[in-house]
């Protein structure tokens, strides 16, 4: 067959079902020219990231969670709200989540930690420990990947050990989320 320019509407296989195949091993397929529609499981969605406009202050020795009232830059699905992810009907599946906050001052024996809660439980796959070993202002950054069902929620907590209360930086607070594609 010659090189030429293939125009149709649509292509479906003969018997009406199935896979339809572009190209061969070792030959690329281009859709860079185009406009490419996805169906909704071959998206990262629902997504979302919310930022603080207010520190959170954090009891000692007490999981709190962490005040997320800034600004949301997106929330695809409309699942974030007063500080819970929840997971929307028809979207269970794996999520990546990332999340950061600043405890400032804490003592040179004290730690820190962050970590998500799914349905108010603590999942310790997620937890992020700082240890300080100096006076100093800990920052901690994590990521993790759960399987989450519809309806599960999931929110992001901290704790410190320092004798006294201690606030998080809100300027470096942040919680952000989305479903893996075909997981």
């Amino acid at each position: 067959m010659a090189d030429g320019t293939l125009k149709v509407g649509t292509i479906t296989t003969s018997s009406g079902s199935g896979t339809i195949t572009l190209g061969q091993s070792g030959e690329t397929v281009d859709l860079s020219n185009g406009t490419i529609t996805l169906n909704s499981s071959m998206k990262n969605t629902p997504s979302f990231k919310a930022t603080a406009s207010s520190a959170t202050t954090i009891a000692t020795g007490t999981y709190t969670t962490i005040t997320l009232d800034g600004t949301e830059t997106w929330d695809t699905d409309s699942a974030f709200a007063s500080n819970t992810f929840t997971v929307p009907t028809g979207k269970a599946g794996k999520y990546m989540f990332s999340y950061g906050v600043t405890v400032a001052n804490l003592g040179d024996a004290d730690f820190s930690e962050i970590i998500l809660t799914v349905n108010g439980t603590k999942d310790e796959k997620t937890r992020y420990r700082s240890l300080t070993g100096v006076a100093q202002t800990t920052i901690m950054r994590a990521s993790a990947i759960l399987n989450l069902s519809a309806g599960d929620t999931v929110v992001l907590q901290g704790f410190h050990n320092y004798g006294s209360n201690r606030d998080t930086s809100a300027s470096q607070t942040s919680f952000e989320g989305y479903k893996l594609i075909g997981a």
